[in-house]
């Protein structure tokens, strides 16, 4: 404690080589904690983890509340970050010796908004590599952003708890770790479709179904044929 009952002042670089050894104490126990470590200055580089971040900060709920978790992540607080089927798992070094344990959990997609996505993307996603890249379209991008039917999650589909004592409706941890998916996602985009339970693979196939459907249908012609996966997977080297 400082002066006056503030707490003392602790430079970036302390805080930096605090999170450093906390992760190297870690590693002595379980050599497979997965470290948030940025590359550079920025928080994130691509097209994900930018409209991640993005779409957090666009929601009054979170609007005044996530920024605070930037400087986590960039001061490697978030000691270990792991992302799976609708969960994501975080160890983020705070005031205290000992981490915090961090839980957040994402309502998988619904069967409506799954409907609804297959028919923004009609014919307009033409590879998985193009997905994966973020290279479609700008307009396709309400596709992850529209509030009501987008990929990205909203902020009642985003549940969270952490053992901290702070009674913030978002505390710096939970803050931070969802800036650490923003930069998971930044390295390795298919983790977003794992995180809510899609398959990325077959939203190419619905997108290349309607393409096809679409010009049999200017061609004057009904479409009766359902397109096998592997006959995508073949044609599209998926």
């Amino acid at each position: 404690m400082g002066y006056y009952g503030y707490s003392k002042y602790v430079s970036v670089a302390e805080k930096k080589a605090k999170a450093i050894r906390a992760i190297e104490k870690l590693k002595k126990k379980n050599k497979d904690i997965d470290p948030v470590i940025l590359e550079g200055s920025a928080l994130v580089k691509t097209w994900w983890g930018k409209s991640w971040n993005h779409n957090l900060e666009s929601y009054a709920d979170y609007s005044n509340r996530v920024s605070r978790g930037r400087s986590y992540v960039r001061n490697n607080a978030v000691l270990d970050l792991r992302i799976s089927k609708g969960i994501v798992s975080a160890l983020v070094q705070g005031s205290r010796a000992k981490p915090y344990v961090v839980k957040i959990q994402i309502d998988t997609l619904s069967r409506d908004k799954w409907d609804q996505v297959t028919r923004l993307c009609n014919h307009r996603i033409d590879s998985l590599e193009q997905l994966i890249e973020g290279k479609f379209p700008k307009e396709l991008s309400v596709m992850f952003t529209e509030k009501k039917y987008g990929l990205f999650p909203s902020p009642k589909e985003i549940h969270f708890s952490c053992d901290c004592p702070d009674w913030a409706f978002v505390c710096k941890h939970v803050a931070a770790t969802l800036y650490g998916i923003g930069a998971r996602l930044d390295v390795n985009p298919m983790l977003f479709f794992d995180l809510r339970d899609i398959d990325g693979q077959e939203l190419v196939k619905k997108s290349m179904e309607k393409k096809l459907e679409n010009m049999l249908i200017n061609a004057g012609k009904k479409s009766t044929r359902e397109i096998a996966a592997e006959d995508v997977q073949g044609i599209f080297g998926l």
